[in-house]
């Protein structure tokens, strides 16, 4: 039987780069059902709300979503509805593994996994203005929120995401030497979470080091767990690793819900020219497919896409090609046999 998921391809290019990923799945042949839905500036055009109480009753009942990039207005406006997806649905996990596709890059055999924690931190969005004197606005303040139990779920996910995939070592990045309570909280829940799993190795890394460590010797980390603004901030890092935004997929995940989703902007500026890259939302629709127990389906994609970069005969613009969204999908697809 089918599995019925929910589709919001978003703005700019992502309805261009969901109609690719859902022509490959469809070619694979993937058991899934689409229930189509809006999300971002389309849906604000369309009926006003960002996050239309339609799209959210879909993503209640099929309980997966696939979602596609969605514009979040800097400075001003409605809020990201990426963040309030996760915190609608406690979205606690944020998955973003970091793999080698093709040779020719900076770095080799990359085969990373960030887990980042998905509903805390600054980006509970707690936040307001000081006023001094005449000015309201004269000083603004965010409010950082960790929680035990959050920090708890989240670091005992990295390490049971360790053992399920056979991974030797979790590494905890924050920054405790300065910010003692929040930080603090994490490096103290880390350590005891670590000390159920004795039989996978647990080292904690200053973020700023790790940073760095990252780009000098990637090969030294194997899972890495952090608070949600560093993990936002260090995936992309990663992602740089590998090639970029456009090759890194995403997964959020919660107890009664999931959402994969391209982990790359909108981009407006070429969205309609069909150059748009679909790899990153087509990877993680194979993190979907692994999630609903059609792994088969996802691996075969997952060769295509490699039989495609590998090969070279194919390229999109951002990958210095000169061919379009269309003639990359249809290389995938013949790549599928």
């Amino acid at each position: 039987m089918a599995t019925e998921i929910t589709v919001i391809p978003g703005d700019g290019i992502g309805p261009e780069v969901t109609s690719a990923t859902l022509q490959v799945l469809e070619a694979a042949g993937a058991e899934l059902e689409y229930d189509r839905q809006l999300g971002g500036v389309s849906a604000l055009e369309a009926v006003g709300s960002p996050l239309p109480d339609a799209t959210l009753d879909s993503v209640r009942r099929t309980r997966i979503a696939l979602k596609g990039p969605l514009t979040t207005p800097s400075g001003s406006g409605f809020r990201s509805v990426n963040v309030a997806l996760r915190k609608e649905f406690d979205l606690y996990a944020n998955v973003r593994p970091a793999r080698t596709l093709f040779d020719g890059g900076r770095y080799e055999d990359i085969d990373l996994v960030l887990i980042r924690e998905n509903t805390e931190g600054l980006y509970v969005g707690v936040e307001h203005f000081i006023g001094v004197g005449d000015d309201p606005r004269a000083a603004a303040e965010s409010v950082m929120i960790v929680t035990r139990h959050g920090t708890e779920r989240i670091v005992r996910y990295a390490f049971e995401f360790a053992k399920a995939h056979g991974r030797k070592k979790v590494t905890v990045a924050h920054k405790a030497n300065i910010l003692k309570y929040t930080q603090g909280l994490i490096l103290e829940v880390a350590r005891e979470v670590a000390a159920d799993y004795p039989d996978i190795e647990f080292e904690d890394r200053i973020i700023d080091a790790t940073a760095m460590w990252m780009v000098l010797d990637p090969y030294r980390f194997d899972v890495l767990v952090m608070e949600n603004m560093f993990g936002d901030i260090l995936s992309d890092l990663m992602a740089g690793l590998v090639g970029g935004l456009g090759f890194a997929p995403a997964a959020n995940i919660g107890l009664e819900a999931a959402m994969f989703e391209a982990v790359h902007g909108s981009a407006p500026d070429i969205a309609g020219q069909g150059v748009a890259n679909p790899t990153s939302l087509l990877l993680s629709a194979c993190m979907l497919l692994d999630h609903v127990d059609q792994r088969e389906t996802g691996d075969r994609i997952r060769a295509a896409i490699r039989s495609v970069l590998q090969g070279g005969v194919v390229a999109t613009r951002d990958m210095g090609g000169t061919d379009g969204t269309a003639a990359y999908t249809e290389a995938v697809i013949r790549a599928l046999g």
